[in-house]
């Protein structure tokens, strides 16, 4: 396997993938590097804490996979989630500072704004703005918070649109 991708066939690769929130760690676990072309970063994890977590728009909990999307270049992240039995629930979106990789670590920065999209595509929801403007990132880093913005919006222009966030992660 190159350092850059991971072909069929190749040893899976394994990694933590490392979410900092306010320069602290917010969330480790284990995943499995799908392929990465130098750009984007495929991984694949298992739901990574006990017991359920009940958002009232969707539940994951134990069982649940996660097929996750980053970018080196891209403020944000797409994480594909199915149940236990493979039925795709939707897509969890969070705005990220750009992903990095080395020495066995993906590391993200989480800037608390979310996007939801269900399966079916009729439920489009954005998250945690509240959280975003206590944040204070405006106001110490507002350059990284124009492209927070930005990115939730283009995450929800795709997940509206014709062909969905399945037309980003093709």
């Amino acid at each position: 396997m190159s350092a850059n991708s991971a072909e069929p066939g190749d040893e899976p690769y394994e990694l933590d993938v490392v979410l900092l929130k306010a320069g602290r760690t917010k969330i480790r676990y284990p995943a499995r590097l799908l392929s990465d072309d130098g750009t984007r970063i495929l991984v694949q994890a298992a739901w990574a804490t006990d017991g359920v977590r009940d958002f009232g728009f969707v539940r994951f909990g134990p069982g649940d996979v996660f097929t996750e999307y980053y970018w080196r270049d891209r403020w944000y992240a797409v994480k594909e989630v199915h149940d236990a039995a493979g039925t795709l629930k939707g897509w969890y979106c969070d705005i990220t500072r750009p992903a990095t990789l080395s020495d066995g670590e993906l590391v993200v920065e989480d800037l608390d704004l979310d996007l939801w999209r269900s399966a079916d595509g009729r439920t489009v929801l954005r998250l945690d703005e509240d959280e975003f403007e206590e944040s204070g990132l405006t106001e110490s880093d507002p350059e990284a918070a124009a492209a927070a913005v930005a990115a939730l919006d283009e995450l929800e222009a795709l997940a509206t649109g014709e062909g969905g966030l399945e037309s980003l992660l093709a």
